[in-house]
């Protein structure tokens, strides 16, 4: 119908995608060149295609036809199932047509208020603003958009550091948030400020009590992620943030009149969109997220910074002074409205992705643990249950992972499973070396299926147990040696 539409160069309006993969949607989507909108645009008189949008010997509908038959046999019967949605999820195809607009027809700078492309630009950012605003019950004016969580959490943690460092130079975080967390306070710390790493309980989660404890008068912000990226453990936010509200504030007051509480950061990267979050119910001050976590495009993020009560805090990047001040430089209007569009499309099918996906971890869960023995979960069983943590014994991590090849998995979270070391999120937990070495993340998402489910169970029942017959040490276990009385040679 639109291919037939576009050759008689009429215009034509795309129905609202209903649940479909991306691979589902239609050719030119899948194409990442042009949408069905744009390329109905495009279609006046059969025109070619301008400047570098295609082959300028080819009419736009010839350039839709070719995507669509290019997108049919691309992705092919051999292409890897991906179960990897915490290192990364698809641009949801409603996104994308949400998007291309603002690339090739409406691109102009949303700085700019002299002319009619930068109003409908700065228009679309406001609405994009306003839908991530709604998804976390903020002011839009709290949204401060940035590249992505890494630089939101950078800018936040240095920022209100730097801010309060006369007369507050503590900072409290966890032994399991995201590397960039981790690297940010030891970077504090050489340049003078005092942190401290609190250790997590066997199933992920926090002391409450032990924060209370190491609460001081000058402690700046307390930072500590909703959802874990490796093993999927919710923290206590709401209990945090009242901790913080009443016996912080009161251990502040030591300080002076004025002086503010300990601000309450924390890292929803891997939260926002997939359960509910509050940020005044919540009492959080500072957020940090990303749009390529949420079906959104890469390149984007943003970070929530309360006005009321006001935080303040030191920019990090110095420019035209937009974003309030603390982020200067350009919005990029497309992914902008990409992110603010993930967070409509979040905030309306958070319920059903949430069921769709905890059917699809127990599917998982009940599979391989009734058909393969020695398996340990790792973290909550309460947690998100898009991010499972197995832990295979008596196998290597790695080996199982080249042996999963037509499989998308992780050992670790994105940034570091590129290292052999083992993570040190699991190590947070209790594990030893060996099992953290034999453990594997399921990242479970929108777009996978029963089928995928299945086939990814039926293939590591096999693997593992292909890969525990050649182990030496599997077979000691087998035969009731105990591995730890084993006097090894070094």
């Amino acid at each position: 119908m639109i291919v037939a539409a576009l050759r008689k160069g009429i215009n034509t309006t795309i129905p609202v995608f209903q649940r479909y993969t991306p691979f589902q949607a239609a050719g030119c989507i899948r194409n990442y060149r042009l949408t069905p909108v744009t390329c109905s645009k495009l279609a006046t008189s059969a025109s070619p295609i301008p400047h570098d949008l295609g082959d300028a010997t080819l009419s736009s509908h010839d350039l839709f036809q070719r995507a669509t038959e290019e997108t049919s046999s691309s992705r092919g019967a051999n292409r890897p199932i991906y179960l990897d949605a915490q290192s990364t999820t698809p641009v949801d195809p409603r996104v994308l047509d949400a998007m291309m607009p603002f690339f090739v027809d409406q691109y102009g700078n949303p700085h700019s208020r002299t002319h009619a492309y930068g109003w409908e630009t700065e228009a679309a950012t406001d609405v994009a603003r306003g839908n991530i605003a709604s998804l976390i019950n903020s002011d839009p004016k709290e949204v401060i958009f940035t590249s992505g969580a890494t630089e939101s959490n950078n800018m936040i943690l240095k920022g209100v550091a730097n801010f309060y460092k006369a007369k507050k130079n503590h900072i409290i975080t966890t032994q399991t948030e995201h590397k960039c967390v981790l690297d940010s306070c030891r970077y504090l710390q050489e340049n003078g400020f005092e942190v401290t790493y609190l250790p997590v309980q066997s199933n992920g989660q926090i002391d409450l009590d032990l924060l209370k404890k190491e609460l001081r008068p000058t402690t700046s912000i307390v930072s500590i992620m909703t959802v874990n990226n490796e093993i999927g453990v919710i923290q206590p936010i709401k209990e945090i943030g009242e901790l913080l509200k009443t016996y912080g504030a009161d251990l502040s007051k030591q300080l002076g009149r004025g002086m503010p509480k300990p601000f309450f950061h924390t890292d929803a990267a891997q939260a926002l969109g997939k359960i509910p979050i509050d940020v005044n119910e919540a009492n959080i001050d500072l957020m940090s997220m990303s749009s390529h976590k949420l079906y959104g495009p890469k390149g984007i993020g943003a970070a929530f910074i309360r006005r009321r009560p006001r935080v303040r805090l030191e920019a990090l990047i110095s420019g035209g002074g937009q974003e309030r001040g603390l982020r200067s430089g350009t919005l990029p209007t497309p992914l902008v409205v990409g992110f603010g569009e993930a967070a409509r499309l979040a905030k309306k099918e958070m319920a059903y992705d949430h069921a769709h996906v905890s059917r699809l971890s127990k599917r998982l869960k009940d599979n391989i643990m009734s058909r393969v023995e020695m398996v340990l979960l790792n973290g909550d069983p309460d947690g998100y249950p898009g991010c499972t943590n197995l832990t295979f014994q008596y196998i290597e991590g790695e080996s199982l992972l080249m042996a999963l090849r037509d499989i998308c998995l992780s050992s670790g979270s994105a940034c570091t499973s590129a290292s052999l070391e083992p993570s040190y999120v699991l190590r947070a937990l209790g594990l030893d070396d060996a099992n953290a070495h034999s453990s594997l993340r399921f990242g479970i998402g929108r777009f996978t299926t029963d089928e995928e489910i299945d086939f990814v169970c039926d293939k590591i029942v096999a693997v593992v147990q292909r890969l525990r017959e050649m182990s030496p040490l599997w077979e000691m276990v087998q035969e009731g040696i105990d591995l730890n009385s084993i006097q090894w040679s070094g």
